[in-house]
């Protein structure tokens, strides 16, 4: 194989394990931007038991791996893949554009299966006040029914390219 391979170009790191959301609130590792100049946030959920259970993606911002200073990350633009079922079927993401907000809910989502994408730049971050953390979180669902989801973080645009890329976790 010739050239860059895709974990010399993306690091995928987890936000929180596979979990029930309706077990309480489901909170991801801080992602530190220091070495990255994008990051996709990855929520993906199957489709739960109990209509009105539906998840709720928040990203945040900090200055610290401990979250100092937390506060919303706002975003207009999410990046949306959803079925009743399942997403075998369902090929291409819709592009939802929002008014600007730190969260993302739709009235289906515990109904179906689905996978949201939030990007963000380095740069969207309030960088002049130190600010280089990304987090994202999902509400705990209700006791309805199960509804498993993951949350990752995708880094991309490695500011120091390597063989191996380096931890977004510090």
């Amino acid at each position: 194989m010739s050239g860059p391979r895709f974990c010399q170009n993306f690091n995928i790191v987890e936000g929180f394990q596979p979990v029930d959301t309706q077990s309480g609130a489901n909170t991801g590792d801080w992602f530190s931007m220091k070495l990255y100049n994008h990051v996709a946030v990855v929520y993906m959920n199957a489709a739960g038991g109990l209509g009105g259970d539906d998840s709720t993606l928040t990203i945040t911002q900090a200055t610290s791996v401990g979250g100092g200073g937390a506060k919303a990350l706002n975003f207009t633009d999410i990046m949306v893949k959803q079925a009743a079922t399942n997403l075998q079927g369902t090929g291409s993401f819709t592009h939802v554009t929002q008014t600007a907000a730190n969260t993302y809910t739709d009235a289906d989502s515990a109904e179906e299966a689905l996978i949201w994408v939030v990007e963000f730049d380095a740069a969207d971050l309030d960088v002049d006040n130190g600010f280089c953390f990304v987090r994202g979180a999902v509400n705990d669902t209700g006791a309805g029914g199960t509804q498993p989801g993951v949350l990752y973080y995708i880094g991309c645009e490695c500011r120091y390219p390597q063989d191996l890329l380096p931890s977004a976790l510090t």
